[in-house]
Protein backbone atom coordinates (compact mmCIF):
# COMPACT_ATOMS: atom_id res chain seq x y z
CA UNK A 1 0.00 0.00 0.00
CA UNK A 2 1.49 3.37 -0.93
CA UNK A 3 2.52 5.83 1.75
CA UNK A 4 2.79 9.58 1.57
CA UNK A 5 5.29 11.77 3.39
CA UNK A 6 3.88 15.24 3.96
CA UNK A 7 6.29 17.96 5.02
CA UNK A 8 5.35 21.43 6.20
CA UNK A 9 8.47 23.56 5.91
CA UNK A 10 9.36 27.08 6.94
CA UNK A 11 12.68 28.02 5.38
CA UNK A 12 14.92 30.04 7.70
CA UNK A 13 18.04 30.15 5.48
CA UNK A 14 17.18 30.28 1.78
CA UNK A 15 20.73 29.86 0.51
CA UNK A 16 21.41 26.79 2.65
CA UNK A 17 18.02 25.27 1.80
CA UNK A 18 18.91 25.36 -1.91
CA UNK A 19 21.56 22.75 -1.12
CA UNK A 20 18.86 20.55 0.43
CA UNK A 21 16.79 20.68 -2.76
CA UNK A 22 19.71 19.23 -4.71
CA UNK A 23 20.82 16.68 -2.09
CA UNK A 24 17.46 15.07 -1.26
CA UNK A 25 16.07 13.82 -4.63
CA UNK A 26 18.65 11.05 -5.24
CA UNK A 27 18.00 9.58 -1.79
CA UNK A 28 14.22 9.73 -2.31
CA UNK A 29 14.55 7.84 -5.59
CA UNK A 30 16.85 5.21 -4.07
CA UNK A 31 14.08 4.24 -1.62
CA UNK A 32 11.41 4.06 -4.31
CA UNK A 33 9.97 7.50 -3.62
CA UNK A 34 8.96 10.35 -5.85
CA UNK A 35 7.90 13.93 -5.34
CA UNK A 36 4.22 14.68 -5.97
CA UNK A 37 4.39 18.30 -4.81
CA UNK A 38 7.42 20.31 -3.85
CA UNK A 39 7.08 23.92 -2.78
CA UNK A 40 4.55 24.95 -5.41
CA UNK A 41 1.97 27.62 -4.78
CA UNK A 42 -0.76 26.63 -2.37
CA UNK A 43 -4.18 27.91 -1.47
CA UNK A 44 -5.94 27.50 1.86
CA UNK A 45 -9.40 26.08 1.19
CA UNK A 46 -10.70 25.93 4.74
CA UNK A 47 -9.53 26.65 8.26
CA UNK A 48 -6.61 28.69 9.49
CA UNK A 49 -3.71 26.44 8.45
CA UNK A 50 -1.38 28.52 6.33
CA UNK A 51 1.87 26.64 5.70
CA UNK A 52 4.75 28.49 4.07
CA UNK A 53 5.82 25.50 1.96
CA UNK A 54 4.63 21.92 1.51
CA UNK A 55 6.21 18.85 -0.01
CA UNK A 56 4.40 15.59 -0.67
CA UNK A 57 6.33 12.42 -1.48
CA UNK A 58 4.99 9.02 -2.42
CA UNK A 59 6.73 5.80 -1.36
CA UNK A 60 5.78 2.16 -1.97
CA UNK A 61 4.88 1.78 1.73
CA UNK A 62 5.48 3.30 5.18
CA UNK A 63 8.45 0.99 5.75
CA UNK A 64 10.19 2.46 2.68
CA UNK A 65 9.42 6.02 3.83
CA UNK A 66 10.88 5.31 7.28
CA UNK A 67 13.93 3.62 5.76
CA UNK A 68 14.53 6.73 3.61
CA UNK A 69 14.24 9.16 6.56
CA UNK A 70 16.71 7.13 8.60
CA UNK A 71 19.10 6.32 5.73
CA UNK A 72 22.76 7.21 5.38
CA UNK A 73 21.94 8.52 1.90
CA UNK A 74 19.43 11.07 3.23
CA UNK A 75 21.46 12.03 6.31
CA UNK A 76 23.51 14.84 4.68
CA UNK A 77 20.37 16.41 3.20
CA UNK A 78 18.52 16.02 6.49
CA UNK A 79 21.29 17.82 8.35
CA UNK A 80 21.14 20.72 5.88
CA UNK A 81 17.35 20.88 6.21
CA UNK A 82 17.53 20.89 9.98
CA UNK A 83 19.93 23.84 9.87
CA UNK A 84 18.01 25.82 7.25
CA UNK A 85 14.34 25.19 7.98
CA UNK A 86 11.71 24.33 10.56
CA UNK A 87 9.82 21.23 9.49
CA UNK A 88 6.88 19.10 10.54
CA UNK A 89 6.88 15.75 8.74
CA UNK A 90 4.40 12.89 8.82
CA UNK A 91 3.89 9.65 6.92
CA UNK A 92 0.40 8.45 6.12
CA UNK A 93 -0.75 5.23 4.51
CA UNK A 94 -2.62 5.54 1.26
CA UNK A 95 -5.87 3.76 0.54
CA UNK A 96 -5.74 0.28 -1.00
CA UNK A 97 -6.55 -0.09 -4.68
CA UNK A 98 -10.06 -1.31 -5.31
Amino acid sequence: MPAYVISEIEITDTNAFKEYTTLSPPSVEKYGGRFLARGGSLEVLEGDWSPKRLAILEFPDVRSAKAWVDSAEYSPARQVRQRSAIARIVAVEGVPDH
